[in-house]
């Protein structure tokens, strides 16, 4: 079947739904769920989540760092949003209207939750991951949202822990993956649990203090190896060397505060860890192709959905 293709008019801009889930805390991002018509974006974009899709009515096709990622029906599909991804196609299969159920889990919040280190790492690494179905995952899928919107605290505890249990029931077997992560579970190069440990640990250690000055050896220091070894560690699994993480995570920092606060550009950069303005306009630009000041005007006159 033809791919449907979005309106011209709503690929203008960033879209407004990601704002309400941005936020001032070391989470980069609030917890939170969304169902809508999903549309074809027109270039990638990255944000401080982990990403839990449920398509129902159509297959979708994503792109990430250049590869393509087909997204199936009818399944929770897991990925980190802080790598750019772009969806490029949305193909029904079927004759009920496309749907698409958003869960934005906090960057923070994924890294703190117990017993699924593994899961952690291969996302974190730039897996995309399938669930295996369970008995009925779109009902699953529309009592959690019913919980969210029910703006009780204690439902969207047990529905946060519920998504936990989900997360480590999935590691008790094999996890399908729709795009492997750089440390592949399932060749020579599986990283021991403790490995796994220690990279998130570090991870932990650059959310938590990201406002500071952070230079390799403290962050390395957290797990007790030889710097070098925890570097090259960090960086096999993360597709990405420590200093340029670091970054990207200011970046999204900075840009959660430019849209929920009227801080000054220099007071962002400043608690987002940019000990230079002139180094954070550059940086900036070239993450998202705006000036800070140009993304602040242009979320202020988007209306919220």
């Amino acid at each position: 079947m033809t791919p449907i293709a979005a309106d011209d008019d709503r690929l203008k801009g960033v879209p407004s739904h990601e704002r309400h889930f941005y936020a001032l805390t070391r989470a980069i991002g609030r917890f939170g769920i969304r169902i809508f018509t999903p549309y074809v974006m027109d270039a990638p974009h990255w944000h401080g989540h982990i990403e839990v899709n449920f398509l129902s009515g159509a297959a979708m096709t994503y792109r990430i760092d250049e590869q393509t990622v087909e997204i199936p029906p009818e399944r929770l599909v897991l990925f980190w949003a802080g790598i750019p991804h772009q969806l490029i196609t949305i193909t029904p299969t079927g004759q009920t209207a496309a749907r698409l159920a958003n869960i934005y889990l906090p960057f923070d919040s994924f890294l703190f939750m117990p017993h699924i280190a593994q899961l952690q790492v291969a996302l974190l690494g730039g897996a995309v991951v399938e669930l295996p179905a369970s008995t009925d995952p779109a009902g699953q899928v529309a009592l959690w949202y019913r919980d969210y919107r029910s703006n009780d605290f204690e439902r969207t505890e047990v529905m946060k822990m519920e998504l936990n249990a989900m997360l480590r029931r999935a590691l008790l077997g094999d996890l399908t993956y729709l795009r492997r992560p750089v440390a592949d579970p399932g060749d020579n190069r599986e990283l021991s649990s403790a490995h796994i440990r220690h990279v998130v640990a570090m991870v932990r250690f650059i959310m938590e203090n990201l406002s500071k000055p952070l230079s390799n050896a403290q962050v390395a220091a957290v797990t007790g190896l030889h710097q070098n070894y925890a570097l090259s560690l960090f960086s096999k699994t993360m597709r990405l060397p420590m200093k340029r993480f670091i970054i990207r995570m200011r970046l999204l920092r900075a840009r959660a505060l430019l849209m929920e606060s009227s801080a000054a550009i220099t007071t962002v950069a400043e608690q987002s860890g940019f000990l230079s303005i002139s180094q954070f306009y550059d940086h900036f630009k070239t993450a998202f192709g705006m000036s800070p000041h140009a993304l602040r005007a242009r979320y202020t006159q988007m209306a919220l959905r």
